[in-house]
């Protein structure tokens, strides 16, 4: 059976061999708990995390004390977010962060709200960004907390973290950004950039599923989500998933390694499906913004299409509508009604993401597929 072409690396990436090779040891030679630091096992286990520690806070430019360990961004999320209004819901108790949020986010502010908390929704623009200027208007004497995503994952749009972030300090308050798809493909320095708590999580950048981390500046204290036996300097306590953990500090090495390279070659083979298909195919447009954005990733609506059927038809390429998260939810993208789309545009756009192991063969094949799939639909819809 002949497998589609895979271009949604948004909603997940291959485990790079090489990020397997490095794990494979740990789960059966060397398969010491890191907490057991009574015999050479455990040693030898509490090197490996500490060691993939340093490559996590390496790439974001952090001092590896600042590196926690979670399942994922989902969980770091959790934790940034509810961790800092336990820890601060005495100072005040208003969280601002975008209507455009991952659901991790959404759905942990929605929760915090049903214990007290004021949650301000900042709406985007029409190409996804939200400025300084309409962050400012919103904080108050009482904002604890700023998130802020730093791409989107649906529509790629950047946002402008530092100047955000500088914004949220300038009001006494801390920055949270949601990092998970931003992280490994672009530069990003928590230090010159002013980000106190930052998001990630291993599997969007060639990693395994299940493992994450929350960056927290030093001296910023949250408060435990998961009690136990104190794990992680006592802000996540769980026996540590030595394998994983080693699959994304390796992960981290390969995307600071290969970052530069890797961007720009996706971005052209990016450019090529993105202008073929809105040249080739009428009534297309790409939704966000077209130069704020990840360089792997075009979201393009195609009007006077039943989306659900199109994803249907392109049965030789796999893509998606929006966030995998949401992907069992019939309703139209947030994030693109969010922009201004109809419900019909919204759902007809379809979301592209190319990754480390797209091919130019399969770029050419997915625009001829693409275009041959949308013109026949096209031509059924005008004979019926």
């Amino acid at each position: 059976m002949r497998l589609p072409v895979y271009l949604d690396y948004n909603a997940t990436t291959p485990v790079d061999q090489r990020v397997l090779t490095a794990m494979l040891p740990w789960f059966t030679e060397q398969f010491g708990n890191a907490a057991s630091r009574t015999h050479l096992y455990g040693w030898t286990a509490e090197e490996a995390v500490a060691q993939a520690r340093k490559q996590v806070a390496k790439l974001l430019n952090a001092n590896p004390k600042e590196i926690v360990f979670t399942s994922g961004a989902t969980e770091a999320n959790n934790l940034a977010i509810k961790g800092v209004f336990e820890k601060l819901s005495y100072k005040g108790r208003h969280i601002v962060t975008v209507a455009t949020e991952h659901k991790a986010v959404l759905d942990t502010c929605h929760h915090l709200e049903q214990l007290g908390a004021e949650v301000t929704y900042l709406t985007p623009s029409a190409d996804g960004l939200i400025t300084p200027e309409q962050l400012a208007e919103a904080l108050r004497k009482e904002t604890i907390l700023v998130s802020v995503m730093y791409a989107n994952n649906e529509i790629g749009v950047i946002q402008p973290i530092r100047e955000l972030a500088a914004v949220t300090h300038q009001a006494g308050a801390l920055f949270h950004t949601d990092a998970t798809q931003a992280v490994g493909k672009l530069p990003l320095d928590v230090q010159a950039e002013g980000i106190d708590l930052l998001s990630l999580s291993a599997h969007k950048l060639y990693g395994p599923k299940g493992i994450g981390a929350l960056y927290v500046r030093q001296g910023i204290e949250v408060v435990s989500q998961m009690d136990g036996g104190g794990h992680e300097r006592g802000r996540r306590s769980g026996t540590l998933n030595v394998p994983a953990i080693v699959g994304l500090g390796k992960a981290c090495e390969l995307a600071q390694k290969e970052m530069k390279t890797e961007s720009e070659r996706l971005r052209q083979l990016r450019d090529r499906l993105e202008s073929a298909v809105l040249e080739n195919v009428p009534d297309t447009f790409v939704n966000g913004s077209a130069t704020h954005r990840l360089s792997h990733l075009t979201n393009i609506c195609f009007e006077h299409i039943d989306g659900e059927n199109l994803l249907l038809n392109l049965k030789d390429i796999a893509v998606s509508t929006g966030s995998a998260c949401t992907s069992a939810s019939v309703l139209p993208s947030y994030v693109l009604k969010m922009l201004g789309l109809s419900d019909d545009q919204a759902y007809a756009s379809l979301r592209f993401s190319l990754g480390r192991f797209t091919t130019d063969e399969e770029i050419d094949f997915a625009i001829q597929h693409i275009g041959e799939v949308v013109r026949k639909m096209r031509m059924d819809v005008s004979y019926s």
